[in-house]
């Protein structure tokens, strides 16, 4: 009986963990092959951003991740850089804790269902010291069990966000995002959203240039121009 169990909870892991919105399609033959802003020349922004100090905060994870086995640069990461890169971020800042996640996906899948079961607030190894300077900022995430990983939740409750955007992207099973986003400005005093941008990990870990295309058309959404 409890090897039953325990196959049972480990099928429910890998569909819960880095899944998206289940009703969305997962084929990757849906994603863009170009952009609408040529990145080969420069890109300006939004009118409201003029003048704007732009941060990207990511909290990623390597080691062994859902279908795409072991990993050294969580899917996050990636696309935290190739938004930071195209928008001409003033600073990417890792979101880290100070007990790194266990690099064995089962292993990481039951520490993360407790944390959320109870509402953990893991307590993170940096912070932002200076974030009174950024006005912008985007936000990146794996999706897990149809969340925000914790620790992304102490990042939102340790800043006064009064006056700043946070503009959320996050990578999962499939090309959505969870819908828990709208939620973030009631962990973040003061911030106002903006569209977020979710897309598969696995699209991105195997075709991370078509990827960046598709942030440079998620930006181009946002008012990027070039």
């Amino acid at each position: 009986m409890k090897k039953l169990f325990a196959m049972l909870f480990a099928i429910i892991a890998v569909l819960a963990v880095g899944c998206g919105n289940t009703s969305s399609n997962n084929s990757e033959d849906d994603h863009v092959d170009s952009a609408v802003l040529d990145l080969a020349r420069p890109v300006q922004p939004p009118a409201d951003f003029a003048g704007k100090r732009v941060l990207v905060a990511f909290f990623s994870r390597t080691g062994e991740n859902f279908e795409v086995g072991y990993i050294e640069k969580g899917n996050t990461h990636i696309i935290a850089e190739q938004i930071a890169e195209i928008a001409h971020a003033d600073r990417i800042f890792e979101i880290q804790t100070v007990n790194p996640y266990p690099a064995d996906y089962q292993e990481m899948t039951k520490v993360a269902k407790e944390e959320q079961a109870t509402e953990a607030r893991p307590t993170l190894a940096t912070r932002v010291e200076d974030m009174e300077l950024y006005d912008v900022i985007y936000l990146g995430y794996p999706i897990w069990y149809q969340n925000l990983p914790m620790p992304v939740y102490t990042f939102l409750e340790s800043y006064d966000f009064t006056g700043k955007t946070i503009i959320p992207f996050c990578t999962g099973m499939g090309n959505a995002m969870s819908g828990m986003e709208a939620d973030i400005p009631l962990f973040a005093k003061g911030a106002q959203l903006r569209q977020g941008f979710g897309t598969q990990g696995k699209f991105v870990h195997n075709s991370p240039d078509q990827a960046k295309l598709e942030v440079a058309n998620w930006l181009a959404s946002l008012g990027y121009t070039n």
